[in-house]
């Protein structure tokens, strides 16, 4: 479990739909139990943003619905794994409020419901939820076919 795996992670829970090993890409992609609660809904959209702002028929590493909990924080930090130096890092918020904090080298953006954001992970990053409502955003990792050898 992402919360339990990785320290930054602990004010957050998440429904893992696709997450893949950490040797990627000679590791594997998994469908996680989140799969069947959140496919339906979420592979249209992911396919929608894919279709319309990168190059189709790459592959999909991630996939998950994380919750920042109210007056929780995600502490500074870069993402490390090979994986996340190949592609795309997007994040969709389903809920979110002024209150809620996204820095990126130490400068604050505000994302809005209902729009896509790509993130550059390989860059220092934090949130902090200020309020007392859940921050609920969908995440996923997308390599484009034009940046992995595998597809």
């Amino acid at each position: 479990i992402r919360q339990q795996t990785y320290e930054v992670h602990q004010d957050t829970e998440s429904i893992v739909l696709l997450f893949c090993d950490e040797s990627w890409p000679a590791g594997e992609i998994h469908r996680e139990a989140g799969w069947d609660r959140l496919a339906e809904v979420a592979m249209p959209l992911i396919d929608h943003i894919i279709d319309t702002y990168y190059t189709p028929g790459g592959t999909l590493l991630r996939a998950m619905a994380a919750k920042l909990k109210a007056g929780g924080r995600i502490s500074p930090h870069v993402d490390s794994l090979e994986s996340f130096h190949m592609g795309h890092r997007i994040h969709v918020p389903i809920t979110t409020n002024a209150a809620v904090r996204f820095m990126i080298e130490g400068k604050p953006y505000r994302f809005e419901v209902g729009k896509a954001y790509e993130l550059n992970n390989q860059k220092t990053h934090s949130v902090m939820n200020m309020s007392k409502e859940d921050r609920i955003s969908f995440i996923f990792d997308y390599v484009p076919p034009e940046l992995n050898e595998n597809t």
